[in-house]
């Protein structure tokens, strides 16, 4: 089993980690950042640390049921952004690659087509967010990769 990444957000960034497929189809993650910026949402209190706004086209709760453990290769049905608000997930590309989260988490989900991923789930359940992104400009590339981590903002 992979390691637990749990150093996933900060005062300034979300890591999110995002899966895809190449031109041959072949799956693979990396880990982007979301950048947080200050923002007064409430009067007489501290500003909250927010990202961009996303555009989307709707989200659900989805409680994963005890016992689903090892989901094997699939692609999700859009592109999504998911949340995992309790227990732990792994997920394995075609590359071989394979990572754990902790609660807390948040996968951008973009293998649509190719070799898809496997996740593996805690016998316990979970409880996930999905959201699905309305285009495919909602996380744009900035010019500023810094070694392997890419970071994004929304268009």
């Amino acid at each position: 089993m992979a390691e637990i990444n749990d150093r996933r957000h900060n005062d300034d960034r979300v890591m999110c980690l995002r899966i895809f497929a190449d031109a041959s189809g072949e799956t693979h993650m990396e880990e982007f950042e979301i950048a947080f910026q200050p923002r007064k949402i409430f009067e007489d209190n501290p500003p909250l640390r927010l990202s961009d706004n996303f555009p989307t086209s709707w989200c659900n709760i989805c409680h994963v049921p005890s016992g689903m453990g090892e989901v094997d290769w699939h692609n999700p049905p859009q592109r999504l952004l998911v949340l995992w608000l309790s227990g732990e997930v792994e997920f394995e590309t075609s590359d071989g690659d394979v990572r754990r989260l902790p609660a807390g988490s948040a996968v951008l989900a973009e293998d649509t087509s190719g070799k898809g991923h496997i996740s593996r789930h805690p016998p316990e359940g979970q409880l996930v967010v999905h959201v699905a992104l309305a285009d495919h400009q909602s996380f744009a590339r900035s010019a500023s990769d810094v070694g392997t981590t890419r970071h994004f903002a929304a268009t």
